[in-house]
Parts: structure tokens; sequence; C-alpha cells
């Protein structure tokens, strides 16, 4: 029996050996080896073995990352107070300059993300805001992407997801909006009322070449307001029956 303590003492050591020196890594993921505090390679993915104790890992995923960047309060150009957040889309393209450039890569996009956001915003009016999100969104994007490049970062996309407005700026904003509905019924209707007596004047001067056509009108007339049983019906006379009358007051 006592032969078989140096053989389970070496079993232990062989499971405990491999169970430190082997690793498994996914698909998406990268592993950065460091041997005695240098770094020599990034391996993965599958099977990777380590000397214990001399080789360290440092795990980094690759795949695409969604950050939230948490509410913003922002003082706009035109000195309007709102809260304002957004989502980053990043991820690490190379897995050493994640490790050996920056403390926690992660950390350090989500702060970078933040007062971005908040310097951004600040430099544009409330109005620029609310309309051109795309433009801002983009601005964002560049100084993100060109800041994290040494942290072997790449940012894919960012998007201002919501802008909270105070209430007084809310009703502000209604107001104007309204007012702006107003404005474009009163020039509509304008438009619609030039447009008619545009036509109108066409017509009359279409209607002096024909007199025959006025007296047509005045049938049709008649025939609209017949249609509404109406009791009082009016019978057109036609004007050239009074011309006779009107040249013997000229001769007398």
């Amino acid at each position: 029996m006592s032969n078989m303590y140096p053989v389970i003492t070496l079993v232990v050591l062989v499971v405990l050996f491999l169970s430190s020196a082997i690793r498994i890594l996914n698909e998406y993921q990268r592993a950065v080896i460091f041997r005695l505090g240098r770094i020599i390679a990034t391996k993965g993915p599958g099977l990777i073995i380590l000397i214990p104790v001399i080789d360290k890992m440092v795990r980094i995923d690759m795949r695409t990352i969604t950050m939230d960047v948490p509410p913003q309060d922002v003082i706009t150009r035109d000195n309007v107070s709102i809260k304002v957040n957004a989502v980053v889309y990043f991820r690490v393209m190379d897995a050493n300059n994640a490790v050996i450039n920056v403390e926690n890569y992660l950390y350090a996009t989500s702060q970078l993300a933040q007062t971005t956001l908040r310097s951004v915003c600040g430099q544009v009016e409330l109005d620029e805001l609310l309309s051109q999100r795309e433009k801002i969104n983009l601005q964002l994007q560049e100084i993100l992407d060109r800041s994290t490049e040494p942290w072997g970062i790449k940012v894919s996309h960012v998007e201002v997801k919501q802008i909270d407005l105070p209430e007084e700026m809310k009703r502000a904003i209604a107001k104007q909006a309204e007012a702006e509905r107003e404005r474009r019924a009163k020039v509509i209707n304008a438009e619609g009322e030039f447009q008619a007596a545009q036509k109108l004047i066409d017509a009359a001067a279409l209607m002096e070449t024909q007199p025959m056509s006025l007296q047509l009108r005045y049938l049709q007339t008649l025939n609209q307001i017949a249609a509404e049983n109406n009791s009082t019906t009016i019978f057109p006379i036609p004007i050239d029956l009074f011309k006779p009358f009107l040249r013997l007051a000229e001769k007398s």
C-alpha cells in the first residue's frame, strides 16, 4: 500500500499541472500571453498550453460590445439644460494594445464616451441637436474612434438614444409647433384664395369673348338652386333684352 503513495502523488501533480496549463478559448476569444512579465504572443481560439507559474494569460473578447452611456447633464450652446444618453458599439481589433496600452479598456471607453457626449452636445444648440441627430452621431463616432485607436479599439457606431427636456421647454416647443401649424394653414388658405381669384379672372376673360356662355352659367346656377328644394326660385334674365331700351334712352 505504501508503494501506491508515489503514484497517487504523481497523478495528482499531473492533474494539477494540466488544469493550470491547459486553456480552451472560444472562436470569439483571444489570449494575450505574458511570460515572466513580457508579452510573447496572442493565441487562440482553441487549445492553449501554458507553463504554470511562468506564463500568465489575459482573455479578450473580440465580439462587438454594446455599451450604454448613462444620462449626462448637458447645457447646450443656447443655455438649455437637458439630459442626454447614448449607446456605443465597438470591438477590440488588436488584443495586445487593449491589454498593454490601457488598464481597463471597457471602463476607459465608457468614461471617454461620457465626456465626449457632454462636450459635443454642449457645443450645439437645442434645435440642431433635435433636428440633426445623425450629424451629431457621426461626430461622436469620429471622435471616439480616433481617441480609442491607440487602445486597439474600433468604434463602429454611436447613437444618441434619448434627449430629456425640462417641462417648461416642452411647453415652449409645443407652442412653437402650434404657431407653425397655424402659420402654414394661413399660408395655404391665402394661396388657395389667390389661385381661386386667378381662375375667376381667367374665366371672366374667357366668358367675355362668348356672351352666350354667361347665359349658360345662369341656367346652371338655376339648376343647382332648384336641386336644394328651396321655396324661392330665381329666373335669370338675359342682359341682351335690355340693350334696345338702353339704346332708345341714349338717343332721347
